[in-house]
C-alpha cells in the first residue's frame, strides 16, 4: 500500500515532520513494506518557514532589522539553494510573538521589519518573493512594510507620517520617488487565506483589533484610519483595495501587498502544497493522512487539510485526519469530503499533559486505523 502522510503542525506540541514519523510508526507496525511519502505542509501563518525550508533547499539568512516597536532585533528568512526564491515570514520581523502581553497594541505598531526583509531579499538579488503573513502584531496597512522600501508618507503640511496604525488617517500623499529599483522587477506571492476586506465590520480592525490590544474606542479609529489609507491607495495607485478580498490580512498588509509590492495573493496552502510537488507525490497512494492541532470550522476556509481535500477529491484517494480534538459535526465532515477523522486523545486530563503525549498517541491511533483497513481487506 502507499500512504501519503500530509499534516499540518500541532501548535505547541508536534511539527509536521514529527507527525510524520509518529504516523509512519503507526503505518509500519502493520504494514513494514508499505510506500510512506512525507509530505508535511502549512497554510502560510506562523510557523510555515520550517517547511518551505525543506522544500526549498534553502539557507536562512539572518538580518538586523526593527520589531513591531521599532526595537532592533535579529530575523531570519530563508532564500532558495540557487538564490531564485526568497520566502519571508511576517511574523519573524513583525509578529505579536515578539511582544509581551502588555506590549500589544496595534494603534503603535509597525510592519517595518518586514520591509526590511524584503529590501535584503531584493538586494540578495532574488527573482521571486514569498510572503507569508500570519502572525502580525500590527494593523498599519503595510505603511511601514512600503517605507523600509522607499515609500513616502506625507501629512498635509508636508511632514513625514510614522508608519503605525494611528497615522493611518494623516496620511495625504504617498511619494515614490526613492522607491527600491529593484520592485518592479520581482515576482511577490503573498500567502493570504482571509478574505476580510480592509475596513468595514468584517475588516483588519474590527475583526482582528482587539485580539492586538486595541480598545473599542482604539479600533473605530484604526477603522476610520483604513478607510482613509484605501482612499489614498486609489489616488496613488489606482487599485480600490476594498473590494480585494483579503486586503484586510495582517492589518492590511493584504491591500499594502497588492498596491506597494505590485503582488498576487494566494492561497497559502496551495503555495506550500506546489513548492512540495504534492500533487506528483500522492499519485496511485491508497490513502492520505493528515493532520492538525484542531479540526473546526476554520478548516472549511482555507486551512490545510481544506487544500488536502481538494487535491485528494480530484484524484479520488480517501483521506484520514488524525487531530488534537475534532470540532466538527457530521455534516461538516461530510461537507469536507473526509473519509475518516479522529481524536488522538485517549485519556482525560491536562492540555499541557495531552501535549506531552501527542507523538505516543498519535501513532497508536494510526496503527488502530491502518489495523481496520488490513482487517477490511
Amino acid at each position: 500500500m502507499k500512504f501519503v502522510i500530509a499534516p499540518d503542525k500541532y501548535k505547541g506540541s508536534l511539527s509536521g515532520w514529527q507527525f510524520c514519523e509518529a504516523a509512519e510508526g503507526g503505518i509500519k507496525r502493520i504494514f513494514p513494506n508499505a510506500i510512506i511519502i512525507k509530505k508535511p505542509l502549512a497554510d502560510g501563518g506562523d510557523g510555515t518557514i520550517e517547511v518551505v525550508k525543506h522544500y526549498l533547499k534553502a539557507s536562512t539568512i539572518t538580518v538586523q532589522v526593527h520589531d513591531p516597536l521599532f526595537r532592533t532585533i535579529e530575523a531570519p528568512y530563508l532564500l532558495s539553494e540557487d538564490g531564485k526564491i526568497a520566502f519571508i515570514e511576517m511574523s519573524e520581523a513583525s509578529g505579536y510573538k515578539l511582544l509581551d502581553k502588555q506590549e500589544m497594541n496595534c494603534m503603535h505598531t509597525t510592519s517595518l521589519g518586514t520591509g526590511e526583509l524584503i529590501r535584503d531579499a531584493l538586494e540578495k538579488g532574488a527573482e521571486h518573493i514569498v510572503l507569508g503573513i500570519g502572525g502580525s502584531a500590527t494593523n498599519d496597512g503595510g505603511m511601514g512594510m512600503a517605507a523600509a522600501l522607499g515609500f513616502n508618507f506625507l501629512n498635509e503640511n508636508g511632514s513625514e507620517v510614522k508608519p503605525v496604525g494611528s497615522q493611518l488617517s494623516s496620511v495625504a500623499t504617498i511619494h515614490k520617488e526613492k522607491v527600491h529599483p529593484r520592485l518592479s522587477k520581482v515576482k511577490i506571492q503573498v500567502a493570504c487565506d482571509v478574505t476580510n476586506p480592509l475596513y468595514g465590520d468584517n475588516g483588519a480592525a474590527k475583526i482582528y483589533g482587539p485580539q492586538k490590544g486595541a480598545s473599542e474606542e482604539e479600533v473605530n479609529l484604526l477603522d476610520q484610519g483604513l478607510r482613509h489609507f484605501s482612499g489614498i491607495l486609489y489616488e496613488s495607485f489606482g487599485v480600490d483595495v476594498q473590494n480585494v478580498p483579503g486586503s484586510g490580512a495582517a492589518g492590511g498588509m493584504g491591500a499594502g501587498a497588492l498596491t506597494f509590492l505590485g503582488a498576487e495573493l494566494v492561497s497559502g496552502v496551495d503555495l506550500i502544497m506546489e513548492m512540495a510537488d504534492f500533487k506528483s507525490a500522492i499519485v496511485n497512494a491508497d490513502w492520505i493522512i493528515t493532520g492538525e492541532g484542531r479540526l473546526d470550522g476554520q478548516t472549511l476556509s482555507g486551512k490545510t487539510i481544506n487544500g488536502i481535500l481538494n487535491a485528494a477529491q480530484q484524484k479520488n484517494i480517501p483521506v484520514a485526519a488524525f487531530c488534537g480534538s475534532v470540532d466538527l459535526s457530521i455534516d461538516d465532515m461530510q461537507r469536507l469530503g473526509l473519509d475518516y477523522a479522529v481524536s488522538i486523545l485517549n485519556t482525560i486530563g491536562s492540555l499541557d499533559e495531552a501535549k506531552k503525549q501527542s507523538h505516543v498517541n498519535l501513532e497508536k491511533a494510526v496503527f488502530n486505523f491502518v489495523n481496520l483497513l488490513k482487517n477490511s481487506k
